[in-house]
């Protein structure tokens, strides 16, 4: 019987020690040129990466936009990276997908059932049917996305309904509503008032990007988490080390030493 994405990310927090994921946001542009005489570039150093945390971190984030804007190469890169992953380790699949019933149910067959992905970040904007194909897998989870970090968050998420409510307060309502335990949501870092009171409502699961390279401060957002089912990403801050790379075996443990420094911060902070 598979256990529950929720058993799952208890398990890997506890056993790891870390609330921490790792953004596998790849840029072909910006790796080492260690890496240039492989032929998927991409894969090596992802491979790499995975190498320096795996003990560290609770799991990974794969952005598939940057795997799709290099194609075949991509494809092939984004597929193995995801096999290359320890089954015991969370699988985020950020393709904030979305959309009517049948094309949804193609992206769940894509992602869930071919690639194994545990996870998946998706825009509600087209409502329950658009939601329900990915719910259908067991032990699967839907990361909704209601408070983005994004400078133009505010444009539609802020947007006011009846009396003090905003869009994203009912988008969050309605489908907690709708689906309960088999939803969690994406908030970013600098939203602290609104990542402590969901956290403190129910045991909600939250996907929290901002912190790093976007420049959130960790010790406020730390202080206002009130479970323990939260996953904090960062991507820049871990996969592209200061300086000059020479091998991959100094790559690998300038990896590392990122890596353990973020998530030995996260844990000073931590009040649970």
């Amino acid at each position: 019987m598979n256990i529950t994405y929720i058993e799952k990310l208890r398990n890997v927090i506890a056993i790891k020690g870390s609330n921490l994921v790792a953004g596998l946001d790849t840029d072909l542009l910006k790796i080492p040129r260690i890496f240039a005489n492989f032929s998927n570039p991409v894969l090596e150093f992802n491979k790499c990466v995975i190498t320096a945390t795996k003990d560290i971190v609770a799991g990974y984030k794969i952005n598939t936009a940057f795997y799709e804007a290099i194609g075949v190469k991509g494809a092939e890169a984004l597929e193995k990276t995801v096999k290359f992953i320890p089954d015991d380790m969370i699988k985020i699949c950020d393709a904030k997908r979305g959309d009517i019933g049948n094309t949804s149910e193609m992206y769940a067959r894509a992602y869930f059932d071919n690639l194994s992905f545990d996870s998946i970040t998706f825009s509600p904007y087209m409502g329950r049917d658009s939601i329900q194909p990915f719910l259908s897998r067991p032990g699967k989870l839907v990361y909704v996305l209601i408070r983005t970090s994004n400078s133009g968050s505010g444009d539609v998420q802020m947007l006011k309904l009846e009396g003090k409510e905003r869009l994203y307060e009912r988008i969050a309502a309605d489908y907690r509503k709708w689906f309960q335990e088999e939803i969690g949501f994406v908030i970013g870092a600098n939203h602290t008032e609104d990542i402590k009171n969901y956290t403190e409502s129910a045991d909600i699961p939250l996907l929290i990007p901002g912190i790093g390279a976007q420049g959130n401060e960790l010790e406020a957002l730390m202080r206002n988490i009130r479970n323990n089912l939260f996953l904090i990403n960062s991507s820049r801050s871990i996969i592209y080390p200061a300086g000059k790379i020479n091998n991959k075996g100094e790559f690998i443990s300038k990896i590392a030493e990122n890596t353990l420094k973020i998530n030995t911060e996260i844990n000073k902070f931590k009040v649970f």
